[in-house]
Parts: C-alpha cells; sequence; structure tokens
C-alpha cells in the first residue's frame, strides 16, 4: 500500500502505508533503514530527495532521515543504507536525529517515548534538478533549496511504539 500524489506513488516491502514499522528498523533495536521503492515519476525528474519525521513529537516534527540528490534512473533503496555522508551512486545524506539542531547523518529508526505511538512519514519528491547543498546540509536548508524545483511529492506513513 502506498500514498501518493497522482500516479506518483512510495510504498516499502517491510511494511504497508499506516501499519507498523519492524522493529529492525527502530533505534532500540538494528537501526536499518527500510527498503523504499517508487513508481510514477513525472517526466523531467532530475533527482529525489527523501524527508522522514515524527510529526507527534509535542515540540515539533523530530528529522529522522534526510536523503537528496537520489539520481533520477533509481526506483528504490535497499534495507540497510550506509550512514555515510554520500553514497556510492552520489546521493547525500543531510542531518538528522532532531528538531531544531541535527547531530546525525543517515537513518536514524524511531524511538518514541515508552507507550506512546507515534507516526513516521517518509515524503519523497521528484525534482526537476541536482541540488547543489552539501552533504550534511540540514532539512530546513533542503526544503528551502528544493522548493522552486518540485514536480511531484509521495509519501508513506509508518507507526511505532515502544511498550518497554
Amino acid at each position: 500500500m502506498a500514498s501518493s500524489n497522482g500516479r506518483f506513488h512510495l510504498d516499502s516491502p517491510a511494511f504497508h502505508n499506516g501499519d507498523l514499522i519492524p522493529t529492525i528498523h527502530a533505534a532500540d533495536s538494528l537501526n536499518l533503514s527500510p527498503p523504499l521503492r517508487w513508481t510514477g515519476a513525472p517526466t523531467g525528474t532530475s533527482s529525489f530527495s527523501l524527508i522522514v519525521d515524527d510529526p507527534d513529537v509535542p515540540a515539533g516534527p523530530w528529522v529522522h532521515w534526510v536523503l537528496f540528490n537520489i539520481p533520477a534512473d533509481q526506483r528504490s533503496l535497499t534495507a540497510a543504507q550506509p550512514q555515510s555522508l554520500q553514497l556510492s551512486n552520489g546521493a547525500r545524506h543531510g542531518s538528522c536525529w532532531g528538531i531544531n539542531r541535527y547531530q546525525r547523518i543517515g537513518y536514524q529508526g524511531p524511538f518514541p517515548p515508552n507507550g506512546e505511538l507515534h507516526r513516521y512519514v517518509f515524503q519523497l519528491a521528484a525534482l526537476d534538478s541536482h541540488l547543489p547543498l552539501p552533504a550534511g546540509s540540514t532539512v530546513s536548508a533542503l526544503r528551502t533549496a528544493m522548493q522552486p524545483h518540485v514536480l511531484a511529492e509521495a509519501s508513506l506513513t509508518g507507526l511505532y511504539g515502544r511498550n518497554n
């Protein structure tokens, strides 16, 4: 199951839209990024960007993953993406794991307070250009840079809760 904008769809073989994210993708387990795949990118797409956040944090959305300049010919990300500044395909990680201060690079899995179920929104954007941002850029810088270049957006929402 996927959420989309028109014909641009994002989904994951690990979980369906609105379902629980498997524990291996959580920060209190193996913290592996989930596999993602997408279809229906519009004509003119030059790159993709991915932002994952938790909108249920009272202080504001907590950013869990920032990845941009994903090549236009790519239609998936395998599980367990490296947490390096730049991936072998040229995609760049931004800083994440926070609300206004971002201290980590690469995917950082769900870690809500005990007893709370939070939503984790994977937002993929098809862009008409590559972005001239350095690896390690913040989500704010990415959103500003990509704003005039968004051709389409798709999202996937997973749920995660800790009962310890």
